[in-house]
């Protein structure tokens, strides 16, 4: 066993954990966040995707063991985000949800590319989007979402 001290949501944690456990294992198993979700464990579909240090990684795929000393913010560490909560509000205005499997993961990489962009054109959020998998949606509502949220917080900068 590993002993792993890392800061997750705002919260400082150490784990033990097997030294082969990824970061999806640590946040779901140990630390009881579900809310990232495991849909193919290698890395393929997007649904686990959380953000460390400020980025977004497919969690699934990284080590925990590679994570001391990091910042994780999980779907739940969102819940006070101003910028999340307006992505959420479109998500749910254009109907760019269905089953709700990949939503954590979507909205992770949404807020992401918002903060890279600005206002992202389609072809920039469909590129974005190429590793996020859903299999219900056909992303037209999840590409509306993201453009109609990234204008709304645009113009709010700009006001």
């Amino acid at each position: 066993m590993v002993e792993v001290k890392l800061t997750v949501n705002d919260r400082e944690e150490t784990v033990l954990l097997d030294p082969r456990d990824s970061l999806s294992d640590l946040l779901r198993e140990k630390l009881q966040l579900t809310g990232t979700h495991v849909g193919c464990d290698h890395g393929a579909c997007g649904a686990c995707t959380v953000h460390l240090d400020g980025t977004p990684v497919r969690s699934c795929i990284v080590l925990a063991t590679r994570c001391v000393g990091s910042t994780v913010r999980t779907i739940e560490g969102t819940r006070t985000d101003a910028l999340m909560n307006i992505v959420r509000r479109h998500f749910h205005e254009k109907h760019a949800l269905q089953c709700g499997f990949c939503t954590p993961g979507m909205l992770m990489m949404s807020v992401d590319i918002i903060r890279r962009y600005g206002v992202p054109t389609e072809s920039q959020v469909r590129s974005e989007l190429s590793g996020q998998i859903c299999r219900c949606t056909g992303y037209m509502g999840i590409v509306s979402a993201i453009q109609s949220a990234a204008r709304e917080i645009h113009e709010e900068k700009d006001a």
